[in-house]
């Protein structure tokens, strides 16, 4: 299985990108492809345009497009759900101990990291962003 990752511009701006690497590595995903890019405006808004009817949508994808963030593929059994898992709850408040959101968000908005909610989405996510032939 596949998923799709983002460190988010709050995350690589305090560089954590190496630390975030590790957690990936240590649960035993294999990184597919990864790359350093700058969202455009128009960019975050067409990829989180799910999201386009909710009031933070504006805050999001002016975040989103910030700064630089690193896009990743990502595979491992069950890679959805054991993304979700090492990434911790949306909140790092309500995050449990040891996920990348409770050791490296700063708030809600800036979570440090994005994650596929659900098989077909991760596809739709990592062709966003990858051609095939990108993921090796």
């Amino acid at each position: 299985n596949r998923t799709f990752a983002i460190i988010k511009p709050d995350a690589v701006k305090n560089n954590y990108v190496d630390k975030i690497y590790n957690h990936i590595l240590d649960n035993g995903f294999e990184i597919l492809s990864a790359k350093l890019i700058k969202m455009s405006k128009y960019q975050a808004e067409q990829f989180y345009i799910i999201h386009n009817d909710k009031p933070f949508y504006e805050e999001l994808t002016s975040f989103m497009s910030s700064g630089r963030c690193m896009v990743l593929a990502l595979k491992k059994e069950n890679a959805v759900e054991n993304w979700r898992k090492v990434i911790g709850s949306t909140n790092p408040n309500d995050a449990e101990e040891g996920t990348i959101r409770k050791l490296y968000a700063n708030s809600l908005g800036e979570n440090a990291v994005h994650g596929s909610d659900s098989n077909k989405n991760a596809v739709k996510e990592i062709s966003f962003f990858f051609t095939e032939s990108e993921l090796i």
